[in-house]
């Protein structure tokens, strides 16, 4: 008998995913657009009796179930799976290459969001592709961080776990039948999935009664929770909802800064309430602090052009801010309509580099942020303030209690390992994008953008949107390596090519 938990992972991906091209193959039929009606169709339907005959050809054999080996699936499903979505786009499309289409998933289900093409260039179907293919990515996420990171102690479980990153132990998740990841995935799923539907629907809803078309409403609902920030007009900045709709969107956002949020599955800490959540505090002390920073920046500047008077230009700089640097440290990249007209009121233009530094600092672990991880961050904070507490008092105690010893010590000092391989990485990329041809600024910021899962910041960081189309089959391939590795991170590649992983 067939069931999900006997099929493989990635035959299962498949088989859902082929499944969801019969949407956006309902959307061009609806419009008359008849070629895209076909493309998805087709490759649907094709792609169903594909994955149904593999997954009864393999549900009879036993396979090796063990946590290292669904995260190695994981990798392959990151990897392979867009080619077999790039199917329908590529031609649907029609006037781009299949490279060009890959790349375009690869952004689209690791929640990067970067794109190749122009808005106007994408018809309804292929935009609902894009961002649909991004809502199942941060699915897949939300629940591949509950079933696999969490019991090998990845993703930012180590920070707070007592074992060694890669090792098969309880890490705060919950405590279910450690034995079968797939039945771990499975309890996941029926946890989370309704939650991730739910609140997609009503995000979709409220959009809707702010003013947007259907859309773009659901493209931005899905868009905001999975953090792809994946539009079919280029942002909220351009939508009919205004500033109503950022406001909602902004209030999504905060999912992405903390698991307790919407679950208490794998919880790290001591305590399940928000407000004691060091991740949390930490995110919403950023949100707060950085944009009431560049406020006084430029109300200070507005003084030299005569306009500290315009109060309604002030307040909508400080909306702007709070919204930008929420959304780009949920690495979203949604950008409020207020953040470019700051530069009417003060004369002055933010730089970019705010934005990479939001981005690499990323949301809460387990969610669907990219980034370094608000907990490492706040794990290397308790480490420092304890270091300059010994300069004065050599002699004291640290806080007391197991966990806040661990964040301090072992946790803070994994923390730091991570911060350093991601340091190191981006050398790396950076230095390849440079070969590759592009100057080094682009290089950076094409290398950050990709390793943090913000794609957005190719249009907002560098000083003129980087086209991606444009570069050359090697600098393409290397984005779409830097994707995949800023998803499944350093640790979790490093687990991989580790023999003595493997052992139970």
């Amino acid at each position: 008998m067939l069931t999900l938990s006997r099929t493989p992972l990635l035959i299962l991906l498949a088989g859902i995913a082929s499944a969801s091209m019969i949407a956006p193959a309902a959307v061009a039929l609806a419009l008359e657009e008849f070629h895209d009606a076909r493309s998805f169709f087709y490759a649907g339907i094709v792609g169903l009796v594909l994955t149904t005959l593999i997954g009864i050809a393999q549900a009879t054999r036993t396979h090796n179930r063990s946590a290292p080996r669904q995260l190695l699936a994981l990798l392959a499903a990151f990897l392979l799976l867009p080619a077999m979505l790039a199917v329908p786009f590529h031609e649907a499309v029609r006037t781009t290459s299949f490279l060009n289409a890959y790349v375009e998933m690869v952004s689209s289900l690791t929640t990067t969001g970067a794109t190749l093409f122009a808005p106007e260039r994408l018809s309804a179907a292929e935009h609902l592709w894009r961002a649909q293919v991004g809502w199942m990515g941060g699915l897949l996420i939300w629940v591949s961080s509950a079933a696999l990171l969490a019991p090998l102690t990845l993703g930012g479980f180590e920070v707070t776990a007592s074992g060694e990153p890669g090792q098969s132990v309880d890490a705060g998740a919950a405590r279910r039948d450690v034995s079968d990841p797939a039945l771990r995935l499975a309890a996941s799923a029926r946890v989370l999935a309704p939650i991730y539907i739910g609140l997609t629907l009503a995000l979709w809803v409220m959009l809707l009664m702010a003013g947007d078309q259907p859309l773009v409403a659901l493209s931005h609902a899905m868009s905001t929770l999975s953090t792809s920030g994946i539009s079919p007009i280029g942002g909220p900045q351009t939508a009919q909802s205004g500033m109503a709709g950022e406001m909602i969107i902004f209030l999504f956002l905060f999912f992405a800064l903390s698991r307790l949020t919407f679950s208490g599955d794998t919880k790290g800490l001591a305590g399940s309430k928000l407000s004691h959540d060091p991740e949390f505090r930490m995110g919403l002390l950023i949100v707060l602090v950085l944009p009431a920073a560049l406020f006084l920046r430029h109300w200070i500047a507005s003084f030299e052009i005569g306009t500290e008077t315009n109060l309604a230009a002030g307040l909508r700089s400080l909306w702007g801010g709070l919204f930008t640097a929420l959304s780009f440290l949920s690495t979203t990249g949604f950008q409020s309509a207020d953040w470019g007209a700051v530069r009417g009121w003060s004369g002055l233009q933010t730089p970019g580099v705010i934005l990479l530094g939001l981005a690499i600092m990323g949301g809460g672990v387990a969610t669907t942020a990219g980034g370094v991880k608000l907990l490492r961050i706040y794990a290397l904070y308790l480490a420092g303030v304890r270091e300059m507490e010994r300069l004065v008092h050599p002699h004291s105690l640290g806080r007391s209690g197991v966990m806040a010893r661990r964040i301090r010590r072992q946790g803070a000092f994994v923390a730091w390992v991570f911060f350093m391989l991601f340091a190191m990485t981006i050398a790396v990329f950076s230095l390849l994008f440079a070969l590759s041809g592009l100057d080094f600024e682009n290089a950076m910021v094409t290398t950050v953008a990709a390793l943090t899962n913000c794609g957005p910041l190719i249009r907002a960081a560098a000083e003129q949107p980087i086209p991606l189309s444009e570069m050359g089959d090697p600098a393409k391939g290397l984005f779409v390596a830097a994707m995949v590795l800023g998803r499944l991170e350093v640790l979790g590649i490093i687990v991989l090519l580790t023999p003595d992983i493997w052992r139970d």
